[in-house]
């Protein structure tokens, strides 16, 4: 993720803030004379600061170290959840600091310290701010920028953004993380900002991956090959208006014409099951010959749609296909596919029910 003038803006915005925040502490942590402000708690904790802040002056020229001293002070205030002093403490350190090469965890441990708060938006800009801006640093065998991203697309909802996360996420940690989930949550994203090719490319990356358990998505695999699928199909099945499509399916029932009636089948995605059974489940998917079903037999429809149709879904209720199940619902759908204007919007005759509506 570059770092633009923006991102440097806010940077400097935030660690001005910390600068300001910090100096009210009177001299770094990092000076030879303790900051009283820093010395807080029971006598047995203010005599473990005291004993800390001078092992972290004694140790000043050894980075190691020095870094151990300032997690154990830090996790410290944590622990007594003295999260202003926590905040105080490192922000001091990254301003007084600014080439320690573990900045950036400082800042992780700062962003974490807001969330304790509820601080949420506060904490996203740490997050994005040490993405941007600081080095990639691994402590404790997880990279902190992974940890940056997790957090971020957590708590940030604006898909622009998610966009982003997603992606950088996918390009740098894919051995990482659930691969597939993220490549279905990026085609999640980038519907939300209009990129349907990049939606696209995203829920075809994801196909191999067919089973990932997505929370809140439980028809992920479905989705995303209805989404596919029907990118890569003609769409000549398709008709402007629901009226005409109608029209179109009661002439061929009428005159008794099986492949009439088939031709105004969607050539993909296309299902025939009970109403017991999910469109999600493949084994109801049509695969069969409507000759079969039409041959000797007159079939009849409604004269309206079902009273529960709608501006996007239609049922037609028609009936005499079969002697084991006589009435079939033919089910109309209004065409969501913001890719292609041309087609998004028309209707598809996109499957059956079987027997009657319970």
């Amino acid at each position: 993720m570059g770092v633009g003038g923006k991102s440097r803006f806010c940077a400097a915005a935030v660690l001005l803030a910390a600068a300001c925040f910090a100096g009210s502490c009177g001299k770094s942590a990092g000076s030879a004379k303790i900051d009283p402000y820093y010395i807080a708690g029971s006598a047995e904790n203010r005599k473990q600061f005291k004993d800390l802040f001078n092992l972290l002056d004694r140790e000043k020229d050894n980075a190691e170290n020095e870094f151990a001293v300032i997690r154990e002070i830090a996790a410290s205030y944590a622990r007594q959840k003295d999260y202003s002093r926590l905040i105080h403490f490192l922000s001091a350190r990254t301003i007084n600091f600014p080439a320690d090469p573990y900045n950036g965890y400082y800042l992780l441990m700062i962003a974490y310290a807001y969330m304790q708060l509820d601080s949420y938006p506060i904490a996203a800009r740490y997050f994005d701010l040490i993405i941007k801006n600081y080095p990639d640093l691994t402590i404790n065998e997880e990279s902190i920028h992974l940890v940056c991203l997790r957090q971020l697309i957590s708590l940030n909802d604006d898909p622009e953004q998610q966009v982003l996360y997603y992606q950088e996420l996918i390009s740098r940690f894919s051995e990482k993380i659930d691969l597939g989930a993220a490549y279905f949550m990026l085609g999640q994203a980038c519907e939300r900002i209009g990129d349907w090719n990049g939606a696209i490319r995203a829920y075809t990356l994801y196909l191999p991956y067919t089973g990932t358990i997505i929370p809140g998505f439980p028809n992920a695999d479905h989705y995303a090959k209805q989404q596919v699928d029907f990118s890569k199909s003609p769409k000549d099945w398709t008709y402007e208006s629901l009226a005409v499509l109608r029209r179109v399916v009661e002439e061929a029932l009428d005159a008794g014409n099986s492949r009439q009636l088939q031709r105004c089948q969607a050539k993909v995605n296309f299902f025939a099951h009970s109403w017991e059974q999910g469109e999600t489940d493949d084994s109801g998917m049509a695969d069969f010959n409507l000759a079969d079903f039409m041959r000797g037999n007159k079939i009849r429809y409604a004269d309206g749609l079902d009273a529960s149709s709608n501006a996007t879904e239609a049922y037609l209720r028609t009936w005499g296909w079969s002697q084991y199940i006589s009435t079939w619902y033919l089910y109309f759908r209004k065409i969501y596919f913001p890719s292609d204007p041309e087609i998004h919007g028309r209707w598809e005759w996109a499957g059956i029910y079987y027997g009657e509506k319970f």
